[in-house]
């Protein structure tokens, strides 16, 4: 086989069917839903309303949260089709080596791994700077030296705190994911229940001439607010990362991705519309918007449980990403495309050495290196993804066998995927040239390590150990 047929050489769903029956089908449509607002609706919800309306798009706010929503729902309804066509782990991974073949499904599983192992080191920093600060209202105080990342100029050699939060939830996890779903689906109802609480207080301290003017910037200014605010719903991709691990995946799958959209949708509309409406927008280009607010009215009280709440969607973030981390590694391994001990399943029917794997790789990042510069490669290695996932639609479509399995739909076919892909592209030229260069860095040495080890130890279609 000639090096242009193999690595364009499609994998077979019998085979990812058969690997993947070791796992335990548990999860229902609400446990999808609950890992879906755990992972979109984080820090996000209390800092990004505040700023983006302070600086372009004032009350409109609001409109920008909805178009960023619609761009999101047409990419959602495509991941629905995969996810309940295909019912394997490994996400857009995966998808990409059934509908494209081997290298472009390396590419976007490479890309799914800068999002995800990236998004929980930036998070992992970030739920250690806030528990730091939470611990200080109580005279608690850790020595600066284990506090940061490795700068020695500055005093600092290790995070402690992200190590031991990010291990912490990579042990629930992997004690049992009956336990880790259910812990998480009690967090994110805390979370969501302290939301609620904002919304009821801050009620009560509407003005709405606040509400006026509308749009202070212009439409482009709600449309630049859109491009922003839309990576506030990247993470619904990751719960098509469990679909192994659902029961009855056709019908959930597509209700836990497009339900996550809905609710964080309506969530973060509500939330952007009480804070314009208690606070002056040129006020609100502050870190935290929220627990400022709150604290103009005089409710210090709610500002506080407002830190609990952050620190509990940065929990709920790690947990769902970790989890599909961990299953991503587990798919990779399961190809050969890395050393195939990743691919193993323990007797608790976990990935435990992928799991293993990802904490120790997040654990470094988080303890030790400044993540500032990385944090945006996040978006880019979600948009390639969902660009990809897009325009393969097409291609699941016009493939007999495949197209002949009952499930989803995406409407109005062929249209919507291609517009998803093509908004997807669009976001991408939003991203900064150093962005560009440091992804384009990345994807090198991805196509390194394929060329170099992967197309040699593939098992592309082979169903034996």
């Amino acid at each position: 086989m000639g090096i242009f047929q193999r690595i364009f050489q499609k994998e077979d769903l019998e085979r990812y069917l058969q690997k993947d029956s070791h796992f335990e089908r548990t999860l229902s449509a609400v446990d999808l839903i609950a890992l879906g607002i755990g992972a979109v609706i984080g820090t996000g919800i209390f800092i990004l309303p505040g700023t983006v309306a302070a600086t372009k798009a004032g009350p409109g706010i609001i409109l920008s949260f909805v178009l960023a929503a619609i761009v999101c729902a047409v990419a959602a309804m495509c991941y629905s089709e995969f996810a309940s066509v295909l019912p394997i782990a490994g996400s857009a991974y995966s998808y990409g080596n059934i509908v494209y073949g081997e290298m472009i499904g390396w590419i976007i599983g490479w890309a799914l791994v800068l999002e995800y192992v990236l998004a929980v080191a930036t998070v992992a920093v970030g739920w250690a700077a806030y528990f730091n600060s939470f611990i200080a209202g109580f005279g608690l105080k850790l020595p600066k030296a284990i506090t940061g990342s490795f700068d020695p100029a500055h005093g600092t050699y290790i995070n402690v705190v992200a190590i031991l939060i990010v291990c912490l939830i990579a042990w629930i996890i992997d004690t049992g994911l009956k336990t880790s779903i259910r812990l998480n689906n009690i967090i994110v109802v805390v979370k969501l229940a302290i939301i609620v609480l904002f919304l009821l207080v801050g009620s009560f301290y509407v003005k709405p001439s606040n509400w006026t003017p509308f749009a202070p910037f212009g439409g482009m200014g709600i449309l630049k607010g859109a491009a922003v605010v839309f990576f506030a719903y990247l993470g619904f991709d990751a719960v098509s990362s469990s679909a192994a691990e659902v029961k009855n995946a056709k019908r959930n799958m597509p209700i836990g991705i497009i339900g996550t959209l809905v609710i964080c949708t309506i969530f973060y509309i509500l939330v952007s519309g009480i804070l314009t409406g208690m606070v002056s927008y040129k006020q609100l280009n502050v870190d935290d918007a929220v627990a400022f607010a709150l604290q103009l009215v005089h409710q210090n009280f709610v500002a506080g449980i407002i830190s609990i709440g952050a620190l509990a969607g940065m929990f709920t973030m790690m947990v769902t990403m970790i989890y599909s981390s961990s299953r991503l590694l587990y798919s990779i391994g399961r190809d050969g495309l890395l050393p195939r001990f990743l691919g193993k399943i323990d007797k608790h029917h976990a990935p435990k050495n992928a799991m293993l794997t990802v904490t120790i790789v997040i654990s470094i990042l988080g303890g030790l290196v400044p993540l500032d510069q990385l944090a945006n490669l996040v978006n880019i290695g979600t948009l390639i993804a969902f660009a990809f996932v897009s325009f393969g639609i097409l291609l699941l479509r016009r493939n007999p066998k495949l197209n002949q399995i009952k499930g989803f739909r995406v409407p109005l076919y062929p249209a919507l995927p291609v517009i998803s892909g093509l908004l997807c592209l669009f976001m991408m030229t939003q991203l900064s040239k150093e962005t560009w260069l440091a992804s384009l860095a990345w994807f090198v040495l991805g196509l390194i390590i394929y060329f170099g080890y992967g197309i040699r130890h593939s098992r592309m279609n082979k169903t034996d150990d």
